[in-house]
């Protein structure tokens, strides 16, 4: 009974929304990444990872497909639960599928379903203003929202592949404004997928949202990874943003301690993870 009450005896409370914000306004770097199952959620805890995103991605690693658009919410939802099993302190990001949320009521509902059944605490949803209206329909609602801008890869087919985005000077504005529209309706956090760096530090310093960036640089303030890259799991070519934190340790949560670490006191991204 009151289990919120018991926890507040551990020694390292679960990371909520006002965590992120405070780590923002401090300057801490947030240390993200994808999982999928309840052993990986137990690692993460131990290693210090502070979001943990049940990804889309899951249908490109997990089930060999060649994009995300795939996946479905039963998909979603069974790793979801899955993955909340075994953690504690990390909060707990569900993907909202291709397909999910294409109208405010089916978002609601689907949300609440990630959030009810899966134990997710907040939901991402891919797309710039043209989801502002779910995305102020969501929040009045109660639900924790991250907006995902930038490489939004459902929509690969729509933008022809897997490209980076905001180059040049339009598309940069584009994405500076989509940035703020959305915080303004209601975004909790934002995440950036393949930008420019420097576009990546200016959109950050723009809002007043935590931003996690994914290939956006080290000017955001944090960073999420898919799990299997960081693990040298992923066969063939891997994103340039991607690091194998493998290499030189013993054990994987030595791989992930290593990746928060990295994260934390900025040695990751280097230079070669970034685009311009």
């Amino acid at each position: 009974m009151y289990a919120h009450l018991q926890n507040k005896a551990r020694t390292t409370p679960p990371v909520s929304l006002t965590t992120l914000r405070n780590m923002k306004e401090k300057g801490e770097k947030i240390a993200s990444l994808t999982a999928y199952d309840a052993s990986f959620g137990i690692l993460m805890d131990e290693a210090g990872v502070d979001v943990v995103l049940i990804g889309d991605s899951l249908g490109m690693v997990i089930q060999g497909r060649e994009t995300t658009v795939p996946v479905t919410m039963d998909d979603i939802l069974y790793h979801c639960k899955a993955v909340s099993r075994g953690l504690y302190r990390g909060l707990l990001m569900a993907d909202m599928p291709f397909m999910s949320y294409t109208n405010k009521h089916q978002a609601r509902d689907n949300a609440a379903r990630l959030m009810q059944e899966g134990g997710a605490k907040m939901v991402k949803l891919e797309g710039g203003s043209r989801q502002m209206k779910i995305v102020d329909f969501l929040a009045h609602s109660d639900i924790p929202i991250c907006a995902h801008i930038g490489l939004t890869p459902q929509s690969v087919h729509k933008i022809g592949g897997f490209r980076v985005q905001g180059r040049g000077s339009e598309a940069a504005d584009r994405l500076i404004n989509d940035a703020k529209s959305l915080e303004e309706a209601g975004a909790d956090v934002i995440l950036m997928e393949c930008i420019p760096a420097e576009l990546g530090a200016v959109i950050t310093s723009e809002v007043s949202v935590p931003v996690i960036g994914i290939g956006a640089g080290p000017g955001t303030d944090g960073q999420i990874l898919v799990l299997y890259d960081i693990l040298d799991i992923t066969t063939g070519r891997k994103p340039r943003f991607s690091h194998n934190f493998m290499q030189g340790q013993e054990s994987i949560t030595d791989a992930l301690r290593a990746y928060v670490a990295a994260v934390k006191n900025g040695d990751y991204p280097a230079e070669q993870h970034c685009f311009v």
